[in-house]
């Protein structure tokens, strides 16, 4: 069950404002706020019926005015399903590959001047932001379109945001969503000036302590080329593995 959680979270966690999750026998399909960000997940289909759900992931973006998902192929997927996708002009996207992982063990503490909480203003929800947008070199218009959803998540989104702060500026930052088996934890993102110092640390600390706070104490998530060294530094264990490919069927 972790691993499935590990390598399709959208599929499990809580829906927050101006989302939408479309389950079917064959895949699940999430849709965040905004119009960019959309995903495949949990394949369960042969793979002679792909060209079939191929148009029909399509015909619901269209729908919605979206015009491209990525697809999240995990370890159970169908077999030959990513080389199937690359044939038919699917894309690897940006960071194409991570791993599923799990901590199910107390982390390392955070490091000396470092502070690590939950943000409580909206200020500081923009000021996180910011940060990630940075770090994952989010586009002008991507970056306007996430400003003007931040009021509305603020008030109801039921994501937790935890911020880490150093010499008083926020400089680390990421999402997670409490489910009954621990936080799925997205976005984690620090800012360039204070790479390789324990701001990343800090944050895993603060997750995992609300973790334990919950009751439910585990952390669940994807690591990509970036977090994955850090994150099986500090003890994450390796479930599985996520193909991440991209359908830009608009261009």
């Amino acid at each position: 069950m972790l691993r499935e959680v590990a390598e399709y979270p959208n599929s499990f966690s809580p829906l927050g404002p101006g989302s939408e999750r479309i389950e079917t026998p064959r895949y699940t399909l999430c849709l965040g706020p905004g119009s960019t960000w959309n995903t495949v997940q949990r394949q369960r289909f042969p793979l002679d019926e792909l060209d079939e759900v191929l148009e029909e992931v399509r015909d619901h973006l269209r729908e919605r005015a979206r015009t491209k998902t990525q697809w999240e192929v995990g370890s159970s997927a169908p077999p030959g399903l990513v080389d199937a996708l690359l044939a038919r002009g699917v894309q690897p996207d940006k960071d194409p590959y991570a791993v599923a992982l799990v901590l199910t063990s107390e982390p390392p503490p955070m490091r000396p001047g470092f502070t690590a909480r939950r943000v409580e203003t909206i200020e500081e929800l923009e000021a996180a932001c910011e940060v990630q947008w940075e770090a994952f070199g989010s586009t002008p218009a991507e970056i306007a379109e996430a400003r003007s959803l931040i009021p509305t998540l603020f008030r109801e989104s039921p994501m937790l945001r935890h911020a880490v702060w150093l010499d008083g500026e926020i400089v680390c930052t990421g999402t997670a969503s409490p489910i009954e088996h621990g936080l799925l934890l997205y976005g984690g993102a620090t800012a360039e000036r204070a790479r390789g110092r324990g701001a990343y640390r800090a944050l895993i600390r603060a997750r995992w302590d609300d973790a334990v706070a919950l009751g439910t104490p585990a952390l669940i998530t994807q690591g990509g080329s970036m977090s994955r060294p850090i994150l099986e530094r500090l003890h994450f264990e390796r479930v599985g593995e996520v193909h991440m490919l991209m359908d830009d069927f608009g261009s």
